[in-house]
């Protein structure tokens, strides 16, 4: 008789747990190594060079600003531009506390300002794997659809992951609620109603009533998938909503007193204002984000947005099809919305691109799985290679393109005059040109040079913005602007002392 120690011999529920085993630890192993692969592949385009590009003249630096007057007054209720209240941009603060705290944390700096954005691109993404993991008991769609959404160019770019912009923040809190929406319809578990109430908050806490936009296309899918009126009459709605609300109106009231005229600036910059009108003449066609679509946001993928349509709705798995169509709704009606909107900047769709990235890998899994069928692929590959090989093969060009991207950045004509003071300024930050009892004349908004400035001075460098009609001897300025520079020229007696590119160091002797 053989011994019992044998495996032939153990009973076959010890055979089976054996085997359990093996392959749960396999399974683990897999998506140990998917996710590893995750955290590689995300590194270069969400934090890669942060610090390459010189802090942006408009929102990013305004909001810069912001957070360093923050960082140095404490109030955390107020948001300061010039040490006064600023009531140009009247977002709530979300944003602005986790810079401000992550100046104390690393200093004044690049980094600060922008970590925040990509932070909130990485939670995007790993909410994503995370979601459609648990959805389709597989890691490899939300794998898919977080390489396809790093490889997009109108999500991965400046004024989303890239700078210190609401943006990659929004679009963190509005892709969580309208997932925890659609897992909630799917599974009834209330946790995921107060998930989506609670993000809601956030978001609205981010950016305003930009967080409101997924709303309508919510509201038209639960009248489609016949939950509307279940929600409107689960008592839980009401409670979550009323949770959602607390934190928003206390932050509106508590800014209001102390801030008064705090609320009529908001009604009129963002309740309607930008939607009715058209704010600093951005106005364009109602085509406009679909031109854009093509011509570059979506330029390496906008073929397959259809393909993923199509194939989700027509798949045979029930979860898929409900969960494309979910997508589909929600997608339509933002993006009429936006169209529909007086005011059109090409970062009002960012919100967009993690469910038509999740589109574009619908396509791409699928299509995988036919191949994992096929003699012709089976009989030369591991049916397990067959999703990776295709997603590498669809995603290599414009996953390497945003790689390039983010290494060496674009600089579009009309802001080279802006990066380049901001370059120079920061050679001075690392003691690479003298900037010291200086004065720097520039003309128009300059909230990207205060940045910097403030950085210089809190090192002990003595650099002043200045007015360039009223110079002295003895003077050593800094301009870069051409007509700065005429203007010295002709009312100066002065020698260069230094130039870089169009930037001239002066030292002025007198009137002309």
């Amino acid at each position: 008789m053989q011994s019992l120690s044998q495996p032939s011999d153990f009973p076959i529920s010890h055979k089976w747990i054996m085997y359990t085993r093996l392959r749960t630890n396999q399974i683990i192993l897999e998506n140990a190594i998917l996710y590893l692969l995750f955290a590689i592949l995300i590194y270069t385009p969400v934090f890669g060079f942060l610090t390459t590009l010189p802090i942006r003249i408009w929102d990013e630096s305004r909001l810069a600003i912001n957070a360093y007057e923050m960082y140095k007054n404490g109030n955390l209720w107020i948001t300061f531009f010039d040490g006064q209240p600023d009531l140009w941009n009247t977002k709530p603060p979300f944003l602005i506390w986790m810079q401000a705290a992550l100046m104390h944390l690393l200093g004044v700096n690049e980094v600060a300002v922008r970590l925040p954005s990509a932070m909130a691109c990485f939670i995007t993404c790993l909410s994503i794997i995370i979601f459609m993991h648990r959805f389709f008991s597989s890691v490899w769609p939300g794998f898919i659809a977080v390489i396809v959404l790093i490889s997009m160019r109108g999500y991965i770019n400046t004024h989303a992951t890239r700078t210190g912009d609401y943006d990659a923040m929004l679009t963190l809190f509005t892709t969580l609620y309208c997932l925890l929406f659609f897992a909630f319809l799917q599974s009834g578990k209330i946790i995921y109603l107060y998930g989506f109430f609670i993000n809601l908050s956030l978001a609205f806490l981010t950016k305003s009533t930009a967080s409101l936009l997924f709303l309508p296309g919510l509201a038209a899918y639960s009248i489609i998938n016949g939950s509307f009126r279940h929600l409107i009459r689960n008592r839980h709605t009401w409670i979550a909503f009323i949770i959602c609300l607390m934190p928003i109106l206390g932050f509106y009231l508590i800014r209001e007193s102390l801030n008064p005229g705090y609320l009529s600036a908001v009604v009129k910059n963002e309740w309607g204002g930008r939607f009715l009108s058209t704010i600093e003449n951005h106005d364009h066609s109602s085509f406009y984000y679909f031109d854009n679509f093509i011509d570059f946001q979506l330029k390496e993928w906008y073929i397959f947005v259809p393909a993923g349509i199509v194939t989700g709705l027509l798949s045979n798995d029930k979860k898929l099809a409900s969960l494309a169509l979910f997508i589909l709704v929600i997608v339509f009606a933002y993006f009429i919305l936006i169209s529909l909107s007086q005011t059109k900047l090409e970062w009002y769709d960012v919100p967009m691109y993690p469910f038509i990235a999740i589109f574009i890998a619908f396509f791409i899994w699928i299509v995988a799985n036919i191949l994992k069928n096929t003699s012709a692929v089976t009989d030369h590959l591991n049916s397990k290679l067959v999703p990776a090989l295709l997603c590498f093969f669809i995603c290599l060009g414009p996953y390497r393109n945003i790689v390039h991207k983010t290494y060496k950045p674009e600089e579009y004509a009309w802001d080279k005059e802006f990066y380049e003071i901001g370059y120079y300024l920061k050679k001075g930050i690392k003691a690479e040109v003298g900037l010291n009892h200086t004065k720097l004349l520039y003309d128009g908004y300059n909230a990207q040079i205060k940045f910097y400035i403030h950085i210089l001075q809190d090192k002990g460098i003595d650099i002043q913005l200045s007015s360039w009609d009223d110079l002295h001897i003895g003077d050593i300025v800094i301009a870069h602007q051409q007509y700065v520079k005429g203007y010295i020229a002709d009312h100066y007696k002065n020698i260069v002392l230094y130039t870089s590119g169009q930037i001239n160091n002066y030292l002025i002797l007198g009137r002309q």
